[in-house]
């Protein structure tokens, strides 16, 4: 068996439009990469899935492919947004391969099936924090990943005070 040092980590950073996962993209640069290792780098942004439209929207009117095709454009915007700001943080690394994803689907199942598929060696996330009602309501994909992937689960949390001075 070959020193773990020689062996590529594949670490999979979760990104998304909140600041919190791009501080956790930043913490990860500085405190779990390795300069001097062949890590390997996968940002993946999770699409929310396209929402179905029925012919009627509910008060009788009907989406007109202009409108579709606009909700659609916007979703690729935001990703392509997302993974432009998460690649400029990465853009000084110089031995670590850096490759970007961006899938479809509920951010809990997207995030635990690219870990699986990928074979990361780590799973690095930000937490948004949300207190116990609304995290009740809406659920954190954070605490889902942390119990259902196989592989580390690394949650940073952004400071209450980082980016107010």
């Amino acid at each position: 068996m070959g020193d773990v040092s020689e062996r590529e980590r594949r670490i999979l950073v979760a990104v998304d439009e909140g600041e919190e996962s791009l501080y956790a993209l930043s913490w990860c640069l500085k405190n779990v990469i390795s300069q001097n290792s062949r890590d390997a780098l996968v940002l993946l942004y999770a699409r929310p899935p396209r929402p179905v439209y029925t012919a009627l929207d509910g008060t009788g009117y009907l989406f007109s492919a202009d409108v579709v095709a606009a909700l659609e454009r916007y979703s690729n915007d935001v990703a392509e947004a997302v993974v432009e700001k998460a690649n400029r943080l990465c853009k000084d690394l110089q031995n670590v391969k850096v490759e970007t994803k961006v899938v479809s689907g509920d951010a809990r199942e997207v995030i635990c099936q690219m870990v699986d598929k990928l074979d990361a060696d780590v799973l690095v996330m930000g937490s948004h924090g949300y207190g116990p009602i609304k995290r009740a309501f809406i659920g954190s994909v954070s605490n889902h990943c942390a119990k259902s992937v196989k592989c580390p689960v690394l949650i940073v949390k952004k400071p209450k005070d980082c980016g107010n001075k």
